[in-house]
């Protein structure tokens, strides 16, 4: 066994609704902690599913042939720049696997998405964490930790956990700052959410950088989180290599064609997206009253800044709301009307007084 495997521990999933339930008394759950959207998916994905079962005994299709059109359509790219994976959990591994070796180093944010770093240490590199400022990534401390080991520098923007985002310009200078030799990735699983208008438009950058790499995700604005299905836009040449180290039929054919569906239901998409928007707004404004300090999102979660965030987090379990503790807040992901509105009352009849001095 590989002893940099004996440093880390297996994803432990949260209790499910059902034991909340039976431990707290609760009749409902709600799981505020994944950033799943609370709509779901389009309606017109379920026609599409349950019209697959019938062919369960068959392959998907390995190079997702269908879907890859529709996605360079949508994208305006290449259907040869495209990786296709199990969620972006498995591309992230893909990536991980292809590049990284013993003696390789990765960057990136000390507090972001962690499968970069656990990926990084199954492959034997060191990981380069650099503390955020102000919960944003700082680019410039960044630059100065590459070297000529330097395989990897994962981006995630907006980030995961605290919703902030990095602007194009600021983009455009690290860019020029790396080395060709070094893969940028610039995860935008939560693009759809974002409204900022000075936020990067990657897509048209793949041609100037060729060692930038875009990641997308149906799990989040899309509602496809239990199909697992995400994806990679890249150079043709570098997306190919990419593509040797991708499992054969690797995306089922239900998450295909539900892609497919979701992908050409934009009406949907954009009720979700303004829902969101609605939401934010809900607790923006709540804790903007209270003076509670949070980070401004432009995901479909809310980062709430606290020095007791376990307290947080078992007041709201015990009246049924799942949330994300970390170190420094909680992150909660944007419900619907209703379940933001519960959540509030919480906050605001329980919590605050476990929580004032943070103020």
């Amino acid at each position: 066994m590989k002893s940099q495997i004996m440093k880390l521990k297996p994803y432990q999933p949260g209790k499910s609704p059902e034991q909340i339930k039976k431990e707290f008394n609760v009749d409902k759950v709600i799981k505020l902690a994944s950033n799943e959207n609370p709509y779901g998916c389009s309606p017109k994905v379920e026609a599409v599913v349950q019209n697959l079962i019938k062919h369960s005994a068959s392959y998907p299709d390995g190079n997702a042939e269908a879907l890859r059109q529709a996605v360079s359509q949508h994208l305006n790219v290449k259907w040869n720049q495209l990786l296709f994976g199990s969620g972006l959990d498995e591309v992230i591994q893909i990536i991980s696997r292809t590049m990284l070796c013993i003696g390789d180093n990765i960057v990136t944010a000390a507090l972001t998405f962690p499968q970069y770093k656990h990926h990084a240490v199954i492959e034997g590199s060191e990981v380069r964490e650099v503390p955020l400022v102000d919960g944003c990534y700082d680019l410039n401390a960044m630059a100065q930790a590459i070297d000529p080991n330097t395989k990897l520098i994962w981006i995630c923007n907006p980030n995961n956990p605290t919703g902030t985002y990095t602007n194009e310009e600021a983009l455009l200078e690290f860019l020029q700052k790396v080395p060709k030799e070094t893969l940028v990735i610039v995860d935008e699983a939560y693009y759809e959410y974002v409204n900022a208008s000075d936020y990067p438009q990657t897509l048209k950058l793949l041609n100037e950088y060729e060692n930038l790499l875009v990641l997308r995700t149906f799990s989040k604005a899309y509602g496809l989180a239990a199909f697992r299905i995400g994806y990679a836009v890249g150079n043709e040449s570098l997306v190919e290599r990419f593509n040797i180290a991708r499992l054969p039929f690797n995306t089922s054919s239900f998450a295909q064609a539900a892609a497919i569906a979701a992908l050409g239901d934009e009406a949907f998409l954009d009720s979700c997206i303004e829902e969101n928007r609605q939401g934010l707004q809900q607790y923006e404004e709540f804790l903007q009253k209270i003076d509670f300090e949070f980070y401004p999102s432009q995901a479909n979660f809310i980062f709430i800044k606290t020095t007791k965030p376990m307290e947080c987090f078992e007041i709201l379990i015990q009246k049924g709301f799942i949330v994300r503790p970390f170190p420094n807040g909680i992150r909660i992901t944007i419900g619907t009307k209703e379940q933001n509105e519960e959540v509030l009352s919480i906050l605001s009849n329980h919590l605050l007084e476990k929580i004032g001095e943070d103020k």
